[in-house]
Parts: structure tokens; sequence; C-alpha cells
């Protein structure tokens, strides 16, 4: 079952369960369709497989399988200069 993780580990946007801007490789690796497009050129930094849309997964469902909660960013590469400054 997909962990549906909370954000893109390289800016650290929310996306949440719903979210059609979500994009995962086959490890889950977890980004949004900017950082795809515009930083990683449609690959994994970590894996460098590719990324495709996560699938959604229905609201009724959520309940009994809920998404994860755990947050996880990029430690290093291009990603760091796409977050906020904390």
């Amino acid at each position: 079952m997909l962990l549906l993780k909370p954000n893109c580990e390289c800016c650290d946007r929310d996306l949440p369960p719903a979210s059609a801007d979500a994009r995962i490789c086959s490890f889950e690796c977890t980004f949004c369709a900017d950082c795809v497009d515009q930083v990683l050129n449609g690959a994994c930094p970590n894996c460098g497989g590719n990324l495709v849309p996560r699938p959604i997964r229905p609201a009724a469902l959520l309940a009994h399988r809920p998404a994860s909660s755990e947050r996880v960013l990029a430690k290093d590469g291009p990603c760091l200069e796409r977050r906020p400054a904390a």
C-alpha cells in the first residue's frame, strides 16, 4: 500500500492525499509536478527512475488506511534552493 507522503521532498510543498500534483517513483519518493518539471527533469534524484502521477486513494478509504504524516526532505542537490527559508 502506498504511503502517500504529505509533502514534496524537494520544495516541501504540501501534497494532500487527493493532490493531482503529486508525483512518485517506484520507491515512493514524492515530489510536486513543478519540481519534477523544473528541477528534476522527470527523474527521481534518489534512484534515477521516472516520476509518475501518484494515484489518489478514495476519501472513504482514508479513514481505514490514512496517508503518512511523516515529512521527508532531500538533504542535498538542486532541491535545497527551492525550499522556503526556515
